[in-house]
């Protein structure tokens, strides 16, 4: 279902989680929402070290994560800070706690908008794709990203708008956007996502 392309210190992890309804009928319970603050009990914390092998990840391609272009991560952290994270649903809450706490880019997909097969790979010059309702577009050139079989649809920055989960989502398919330099954080990430998502009822199956 997955391919992934060689990389030197890309350590990522995919799996497909599936709900027992819609995500329009399960809304987050206090417990996950609880889990966008800052000061929240989880197993993983962030730090600058985190940060910076995250960026050097996403600088082997020739991208560079600085600015509006920084990991989505670093965003949460901001947002956590100041109060503007809230809920929108269970599989974004779920994804936002763990990628807020374990410092990792995460990625999740609609896999009923999204088009198989998937690969992971690094974009080519001139790459780009509307990230949001309003139409901006994002400069995919040199950053690692999740390809569907229509092009490139979520990297560690910013997701695709045409691949995003709604009210009627069942299936998403998730990429932890870890690196070697980590050691085995990503793999400790998926363990407590993998908690957090089947205490909500999901079913989660990992795909590389």
């Amino acid at each position: 279902m997955l391919t992934v392309d060689p990389h030197p210190l890309l350590d990522a992890l995919a799996f497909t989680t599936t709900f027992p309804e819609p995500l329009s009928a399960r809304p987050s319970p206090d417990w996950l929402t609880a889990l966008l603050k800052p000061d929240a009990s989880a197993p993983l914390s962030s730090d600058d070290a985190v940060r910076g092998a995250v960026r050097d990840l996403l600088r082997h391609g020739g991208y560079k994560p600085t600015g509006r272009g920084k990991p989505a991560s670093e965003y949460l952290v901001r947002a956590a800070g100041d109060g503007s994270l809230g809920s929108i649903n269970a599989a974004v809450d779920a994804c936002n706690a763990v990628s807020l706490h374990s410092g990792l880019p995460i990625s999740v997909v609609d896999l009923d908008r999204a088009k198989a097969p998937f690969r992971l790979g690094i974009a080519p010059a001139g790459s780009e794709y509307i990230f949001n309702a309003s139409g901006q577009t994002i400069d995919l050139s040199g950053l690692l990203c999740l390809f569907d079989a229509e092009g490139p649809c979520a990297n560690a920055v910013k997701d695709a708008q045409r691949t995003k989960t709604n009210a009627d989502t069942r299936r998403t398919l998730t990429v932890l956007w870890g690196t070697q330099a980590l050691g085995d954080r990503t793999a400790r990430t998926f363990s407590w996502y993998r908690e957090l998502l089947e205490r909500l009822g999901a079913t989660v199956e990992r795909i590389s």
